[in-house]
């Protein structure tokens, strides 16, 4: 999948005048690529125009308009673009209770996979955000797909994603739509 580049990027001005139909357009493509697993994790697999949007809102929010500041963003974001082979996902623990969110699901980043067919795939975690002493509420994964396994995915073979942590075990099936979407990520 193509990285993010500065051209990719609207100014302020012209920004505003398309920002409402694409947050729209976001939310609903991000709607399909949202899979809940469980009742206290939810992950959202991230393509080029779920990034986009972000970097565009966080120019907004933060008011950056220095180009190489922009810059340093883009390159920030990019990381959640997938490299040909992956899908790219944000990882959201969705827990009121924050307090004892490190003793409930510290260990949760190497628990994580997506199994096609007869196929696993174990997420690769952005590191630092699980230490012994913290856990991020938001993690990144990459799942890196071989051959058989993105050729499964893409013929449609029953998917689903499954955490098995000690202390949160669940899984999700990806809703055809999604798998649908998603293939096309892999084959970018």
């Amino acid at each position: 999948m193509k990285k993010i580049a500065l051209d990719d990027i609207l100014g302020f001005a012209a920004y505003e005048k398309v920002r409402q139909q694409f947050r729209d357009d976001i939310i609903d493509k991000k709607k399909r690529r949202r899979v809940a697993v469980g009742d206290k994790i939810s992950i959202v697999f991230e393509n080029r125009d779920t990034v986009i949007f972000q970097i565009q809102e966080m120019l907004r929010a933060e008011r950056i308009a220095d180009l190489d500041k922009i810059r340093e963003e883009i390159e920030v974001y990019n990381e959640l673009i997938p490299s040909p082979g992956e899908l790219s996902a944000t990882l959201f623990i969705e827990i009121e209770d924050q307090a004892h969110l490190r003793e409930d699901l510290l260990g949760i980043d190497e628990s994580v996979y997506f199994r096609v067919g007869a196929h696993s795939i174990q997420g690769r975690f952005e590191e630092g955000r699980s230490k012994e002493d913290k856990i991020s509420a938001v993690q990144y994964a990459r799942f890196s797909f071989d051959t058989q396994a993105r050729e499964a995915f893409r013929r449609g073979e029953p998917a689903e994603i499954v955490i098995d942590h000690p202390n949160y075990k669940a899984r999700a099936v990806i809703a055809s739509d999604a798998q649908r979407s998603l293939a096309e990520d892999l084959a970018a």
